[in-house]
Protein backbone atom coordinates (compact mmCIF):
# COMPACT_ATOMS: atom_id res chain seq x y z
CA UNK A 1 0.00 0.00 0.00
CA UNK A 2 1.47 3.34 -0.54
CA UNK A 3 2.67 5.99 1.73
CA UNK A 4 -0.09 8.39 2.97
CA UNK A 5 -2.85 6.39 2.17
CA UNK A 6 -5.51 5.15 4.95
CA UNK A 7 -6.67 1.23 4.79
CA UNK A 8 -10.59 0.85 3.69
CA UNK A 9 -11.03 -1.59 7.05
CA UNK A 10 -9.09 1.24 9.11
CA UNK A 11 -11.32 3.98 7.39
CA UNK A 12 -14.30 1.84 7.82
CA UNK A 13 -13.69 1.30 11.66
CA UNK A 14 -13.23 5.15 12.23
CA UNK A 15 -16.70 6.00 10.59
CA UNK A 16 -18.65 3.51 12.37
CA UNK A 17 -16.80 5.15 15.65
CA UNK A 18 -19.72 6.60 17.25
CA UNK A 19 -19.33 10.30 18.43
CA UNK A 20 -22.04 11.37 20.97
CA UNK A 21 -23.18 14.97 20.18
CA UNK A 22 -23.95 15.96 23.89
CA UNK A 23 -20.32 15.32 25.30
CA UNK A 24 -18.57 16.72 22.59
CA UNK A 25 -20.74 19.72 22.51
CA UNK A 26 -19.90 20.36 26.69
CA UNK A 27 -16.88 20.23 25.80
CA UNK A 28 -16.41 22.69 23.23
CA UNK A 29 -18.55 25.09 25.49
CA UNK A 30 -16.00 24.42 28.48
CA UNK A 31 -13.30 25.34 25.58
CA UNK A 32 -11.80 21.83 24.96
CA UNK A 33 -11.00 19.80 22.60
CA UNK A 34 -14.02 18.01 21.27
CA UNK A 35 -12.22 14.27 21.01
CA UNK A 36 -10.20 14.05 24.23
CA UNK A 37 -11.78 16.85 26.70
CA UNK A 38 -8.27 17.74 27.84
CA UNK A 39 -5.74 19.86 25.98
CA UNK A 40 -7.07 23.46 25.00
CA UNK A 41 -9.32 24.15 21.87
CA UNK A 42 -8.13 28.29 21.34
CA UNK A 43 -5.06 29.52 21.04
CA UNK A 44 -6.18 32.99 21.31
CA UNK A 45 -9.89 34.33 22.22
CA UNK A 46 -11.46 32.84 19.30
CA UNK A 47 -8.47 31.51 17.60
CA UNK A 48 -8.92 27.72 17.03
CA UNK A 49 -5.73 25.64 17.20
CA UNK A 50 -4.69 23.75 14.25
CA UNK A 51 -4.41 20.80 16.49
CA UNK A 52 -5.27 18.90 20.07
CA UNK A 53 -1.72 19.14 21.99
CA UNK A 54 -2.84 16.13 24.10
CA UNK A 55 -4.46 13.72 21.30
CA UNK A 56 -3.45 15.30 18.41
CA UNK A 57 -6.76 15.18 16.74
CA UNK A 58 -6.39 17.96 13.69
CA UNK A 59 -8.73 20.90 14.26
CA UNK A 60 -8.06 23.08 11.45
CA UNK A 61 -11.19 21.28 9.66
CA UNK A 62 -13.32 23.68 11.79
CA UNK A 63 -15.86 26.36 9.53
CA UNK A 64 -17.40 27.78 12.69
CA UNK A 65 -17.67 31.15 10.41
CA UNK A 66 -20.04 33.41 11.70
CA UNK A 67 -22.17 30.89 13.24
CA UNK A 68 -21.25 31.75 17.29
CA UNK A 69 -21.34 35.58 16.17
CA UNK A 70 -25.13 35.27 15.38
CA UNK A 71 -25.88 32.65 18.07
CA UNK A 72 -24.55 34.96 20.53
CA UNK A 73 -26.76 38.42 19.20
CA UNK A 74 -29.77 35.65 19.11
CA UNK A 75 -29.12 34.58 22.76
CA UNK A 76 -27.89 38.18 24.36
CA UNK A 77 -31.17 39.69 22.25
CA UNK A 78 -33.71 37.32 23.88
CA UNK A 79 -32.14 37.44 27.44
CA UNK A 80 -31.42 41.40 27.43
CA UNK A 81 -34.79 42.86 25.36
CA UNK A 82 -37.06 41.43 28.34
CA UNK A 83 -34.95 42.46 30.91
CA UNK A 84 -34.85 45.92 29.88
CA UNK A 85 -38.10 46.24 29.51
CA UNK A 86 -39.11 44.40 32.64
CA UNK A 87 -36.43 46.95 34.54
CA UNK A 88 -38.01 49.68 32.65
CA UNK A 89 -41.38 49.01 33.82
CA UNK A 90 -40.43 48.38 37.84
CA UNK A 91 -38.33 51.21 38.32
CA UNK A 92 -38.71 53.87 35.88
CA UNK A 93 -34.69 54.46 35.76
CA UNK A 94 -33.29 57.62 33.63
CA UNK A 95 -32.93 56.62 30.36
CA UNK A 96 -28.95 57.48 30.00
CA UNK A 97 -28.62 54.94 33.58
CA UNK A 98 -30.72 52.63 31.92
CA UNK A 99 -28.52 52.43 28.75
CA UNK A 100 -25.49 52.36 30.79
CA UNK A 101 -26.01 49.19 33.02
CA UNK A 102 -27.25 46.99 30.40
CA UNK A 103 -24.79 48.39 27.28
CA UNK A 104 -22.19 46.76 30.40
CA UNK A 105 -23.88 43.78 30.80
CA UNK A 106 -24.72 43.49 27.13
CA UNK A 107 -20.91 43.77 26.22
CA UNK A 108 -20.17 41.22 28.74
CA UNK A 109 -22.19 38.78 28.23
CA UNK A 110 -21.54 38.43 24.44
CA UNK A 111 -17.40 38.33 25.53
CA UNK A 112 -18.65 35.79 27.72
CA UNK A 113 -20.48 33.42 25.47
CA UNK A 114 -18.94 34.08 22.61
CA UNK A 115 -15.67 32.17 22.86
CA UNK A 116 -18.30 29.34 24.17
CA UNK A 117 -20.36 28.89 21.44
CA UNK A 118 -17.86 28.97 19.06
CA UNK A 119 -16.20 25.91 20.57
CA UNK A 120 -19.87 24.14 20.65
CA UNK A 121 -19.97 24.96 17.31
CA UNK A 122 -16.56 23.11 16.45
CA UNK A 123 -17.35 20.17 18.70
CA UNK A 124 -20.79 19.60 16.62
CA UNK A 125 -19.06 19.75 13.40
CA UNK A 126 -16.10 17.04 15.05
CA UNK A 127 -19.36 14.84 16.37
CA UNK A 128 -21.34 15.12 13.34
CA UNK A 129 -17.85 14.57 10.83
CA UNK A 130 -18.50 17.91 8.89
CA UNK A 131 -15.74 19.97 7.06
CA UNK A 132 -13.02 16.99 7.18
CA UNK A 133 -13.26 15.75 10.52
CA UNK A 134 -14.46 12.42 9.07
CA UNK A 135 -11.46 10.78 8.57
CA UNK A 136 -9.08 9.25 10.88
CA UNK A 137 -8.97 10.69 14.21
Amino acid sequence: MPDGQIPQDSLREDLLEDRPIGPAMLRGWRRRCPCCGSGPLLRGYLKVRESCPVCGEALHHQRADDGPAYLTILIVGHLMAPIILWAFVKWRPDPLILASVFSVGTVALSLYLLPRLKGALVAVQWAKRMHGFGGRS
